[in-house]
């Protein structure tokens, strides 16, 4: 198909030459002959009237002009896969869509998998690409290439729509064998114990619960940091040390490890998780079969609480 004379299959030649930068790389990518895609290449010169990629040595290295057209290139590529994905009508026995959600390892823990275990005794047909939630995550969202992103409440963008999935309350975790989980503990116990504190990511980030006790950053002792969720459960055996997680993440790391949860000696919110979509596809009836998928993982998991 051509759009102002542009053959639109050039623009996703152009995408893989400026990713792999070789044509022969872009050639197994695109499964094409090399002179296919030296054709191609050809062709994009032609029409942008600019050497795009020019060969220096062994490597080919994209011309400014190139690194312009790019992002718009990326950015039209993404719009068509919204448009080929969104569907008003989807029969989850038989289809083959590969859905990308972006959802913390605490989502992945409590909500992704057994929604995993569902889908697939439903729609074995259906795929998932699960990844992080973050800066990234969200660009990639405005620009179609994740279908959700489940995530707490504060952090939904209000640009898009956004349903509740659920709420949950922090309790305080720590080894069975640790004296101090025999029973609730008091602020003053809470406070004099070594504590493992979640740093999400590379960039650090406070969790939710570590936000909420900034007011006891001076007299917590933080012994150990984690960037993620799950590896907390590996800090604490054998230990003094206690961690604040999730309730229904700590239900599940004290029945897989030898813990132990007690609730917190003091007040905090509720945790509240939610999943959004972009505005672009309220009517996609496969995005609302997989919100339901979660929907219902999230009602059997609290009929068994």
């Amino acid at each position: 198909m051509r759009f102002k004379g542009l053959d639109l299959n050039l623009v996703v030649a152009l995408d893989i030459l400026l990713q792999e930068r070789s044509v022969s790389r872009s050639a197994e990518r695109l499964k094409l002959s090399q002179p296919a895609v030296s054709a191609a290449l050809a062709r994009l010169r032609d029409y942008f009237n600019d050497e795009l990629l020019v060969s220096i040595g062994r490597s080919m290295i994209p011309t400014a002009y190139a690194e312009q057209l790019w992002p718009i290139a990326r950015d039209l590529l993404a719009k068509a896969d919204l448009l080929i994905d969104t569907s008003s009508s989807f029969a989850p026995a038989t289809s083959q869509r590969r859905f990308r959600v972006s959802a913390s390892d605490f989502i992945q823990t409590v909500l992704i998998s057994p929604a995993l275990r569902a889908i697939h005794a439903a729609a074995p047909g259906i795929g998932m690409d699960v990844g992080p939630t973050g800066p990234n995550s969200i660009t990639q969202f405005e620009n179609g290439e994740i279908d959700c992103i489940i995530s707490p409440e504060q952090y939904a963008s209000p640009a898009h729509p956004f349903r509740p999935l659920f709420a949950d309350r922090h309790v305080v975790v720590g080894w069975r064998g640790n004296p101090a989980m025999d029973r609730p503990l008091d602020l003053d116990t809470f406070l004099a114990l070594g504590h493992v504190a979640v740093r999400i990511g590379s960039g650090r980030e406070l969790s939710f619960a570590e936000k909420q006790m900034l007011p006891y950053i001076d007299q917590r002792r933080i012994e150990v940091t984690s960037s993620t969720f799950s590896g907390v459960p590996l800090m604490l055996p054998q230990t003094q040390r206690i961690a604040v997680l999730q309730e229904r993440l700590a239900a599940t790391f004290c029945a897989a490890f030898d813990l132990a949860m007690q609730p917190l000696p003091f007040e905090m919110p509720p945790l509240c998780e939610v999943v959004q979509y972009h505005s672009s596809r309220a009517n996609d009836a496969g995005i609302a079969w997989l919100i339901g998928m979660f929907e219902q993982v999230v009602a059997d998991s609290a009929a068994g609480l």
